[in-house]
This record gives structure tokens, sequence and C-alpha cells, in this order.
């Protein structure tokens, strides 16, 4: 089969097309064939080995597919601990979900990561109750247009998404956030970030900020928030040093920082049943709006990974294994 695979850490260029021998399925795993691949914003850590889990090479990347069994059968969108960017892939159906008619391969791996990841940081880490002012750090990312999606639709008082162009600020507001702030302010001093944040509520703290960046905006987030705020962080995308928080800051104002990793989701499958039987329906009924950020070929997988890094790109990319 095709496969994406590196054998040294580093950026897009360590990414080659190969020709490997077809996985070999474990105790209680399928095979299945590929029809496409997802690609997420921690691939990028993956490929550098800067993640949360050490990474061992060789590997080929990816933890999302769209595909068939082999020798046939229903359409699934499934979660792999690895392996996704081939034309195989060998996964546990306990961690597959059938795709409803009417929803494309670019829709379903939209939900199956990154909205399962908006479903579980809005419900079980951030609790979420009606009336609260919820902040999306990147709002035009994967994770983000959904997670202001579904902010409005359970409730959310206002919505407030960050994004980096203009173009992008206006989709967040066209997906349902009442406002959106550029994360650039907080280049320079993460206080002008908070500013900008709370004037965006009418000059009130915020209750919930869903945060993926680091550094300064992690900083100017936390800064933003009203006593019993809680900000959740599920990423560190500007690479940038993230200042310590000592207990008594968030004494303080009774504040709360949580982290998510959807990998402890992963492990508990009941947890992705949850997100998944309400997400995949409501994308059917047209109720739920992914956002497709562009289908490569896996021959163009180290494009799709600069586009990633320089932030050229909205809402979830593909990867054909075909192409």
């Amino acid at each position: 089969m095709r496969a994406v695979q590196i054998t040294r850490f580093g950026g897009p260029e360590v990414l080659d097309v190969v020709d490997l021998p077809d996985p070999v399925p474990g105790e209680g795993q399928q095979l299945f064939d590929v029809s496409s691949a997802g690609v997420n914003f921690a691939d990028t850590h993956q490929v550098e080995n800067s993640y949360l889990a050490p990474q061992q090479l060789p590997l080929v990347p990816g933890a999302e597919f769209v595909g068939t069994p082999a020798g046939g059968g229903p359409r699934v969108v499934g979660l792999l601990d690895g392996g996704g960017y081939a034309e195989k892939v060998a996964a546990h159906p306990r961690l597959t979900w059938p795709v409803p008619d009417g929803v494309t391969d670019e829709q379903a791996l939209a939900v199956v990561l990154q909205g399962a990841t908006a479903w579980h940081l809005l419900r079980t880490s951030a609790h979420l109750a009606a009336g609260e002012t919820v902040v999306v750090i990147a709002g035009a990312g994967g994770v983000g247009s959904l997670a202001v999606q579904l902010a409005r639709r359970w409730g959310a008082g206002r919505v407030i998404a960050t994004a980096s162009s203009a173009e992008k600020r206006a989709l967040t507001e066209e997906l349902g956030a009442d406002a959106s702030v550029d994360p650039a302010l907080a280049d320079d001093d993460p206080k002008a970030f908070t500013a900008a944040l709370r004037d965006a509520n009418g000059g009130r703290p915020v209750d919930v900020v869903l945060e993926m960046t680091g550094g300064n905006v992690f900083a100017g987030s936390l800064s933003a928030l009203a006593p019993f705020g809680r900000l959740v962080t599920y990423g560190m995308a500007s690479r940038q040093e993230t200042r310590t928080v000592p207990p008594g800051a968030l004494m303080q104002r009774s504040r709360a920082v949580i982290g998510f990793w959807l990998a402890h989701c992963m492990t508990r499958p009941q947890m992705m049943d949850d997100a998944m039987t309400e997400l995949l329906p409501l994308v059917a009924e047209g109720a739920l709006r992914p956002i497709a950020g562009g289908r490569y070929p896996l021959t163009a997988v180290r494009e799709a990974h600069q586009d990633l890094l320089a932030r050229r790109t909205t809402g979830k990319l593909t990867l054909d294994p075909a192409r």
C-alpha cells in the first residue's frame, strides 16, 4: 500500500510517500480500505516529536480515517493510534461509527476528532451553562468552527471567537459568533488581548475560554476570566513557552485551568459514543456545519502541513489516498 512515513523528525520536509506492507490487524482489530484520511494540527507536532506523547520512528502519522472494511461493508469513520495517512489501516471496530447517508467523508472526519474535541471541551471540561460567555480561540479552525456552533446551540449567552484574518473572523460570525477578535493583539502584550476580549463582552470578564495556542494568548485569556471562569487548554500551536500559573492566581478570582486531550476519551469508548451519536445526526440534518478546509492528494501531504503551519487553512483538511 501507499502511505506517508517519517524516518526522522522535523518539519513537512520529512513526510515521504512510500510503499509499505499492508498493516496486520492486532487482537480485536480489523483491516479497512481508506477513502479519506484526516489531517490535524496535532499531526504537525507528532512529526516534530513535540507533542504530549513521545513518538517512535519510523511512523505513519494520522489519527482518523473514513473507509470500508476490507472485503466490503458499510462506510465508517474511525479513530486510530496512528497510521491514518495510508491506503489501508488496522482499526478497532469499537472506535468506528457508521457514516450516515448524506454526510461526506470530509464532514465525518471533521466530526470524529475535532468535533468530538469541541463536544467534550464544552460539555465534559468546561461544563458550559446557559447564558455564559464563551471565547473560542482559533474559531475558524477545525475544532473552533464546530465549538462556535455548539456553544451557540447549547445556550451560550455570548460567543466570542478569535481568528487571524478578517476573512476568518467574518466566517466565525457567520457560524454564530457574536464578536471576533484578532489574536495578534497578544503578540506584544497579553494585557491588550485581555482588554480586547473584555471589550467584545461589553466590558465584562468572560466565563469560558477554549484555548489551543499557549504563550501570550493563554496568559491574556486567563486574565480575561470572571470569578468561577474556566480556561480549557487543549493545544500549544504557538510553540511558545507558556507562563506558569501559581495556585494563588487561581484562588484570587476562583478561576480554573483545565487540560484536555481526546486520547483519554479514546480509552473510554462510551465517551466517544456520547459525542458521535449526537454530532453525526446533527450534520446529517444540516444543523451542524463542518467547514471543509481542502482535500489534498496523499502525494501533496507536505503542502497540507505547510498550509496548516502557515495558518493558510480554514476548517478540516483531508488527504485522498487514491491520488
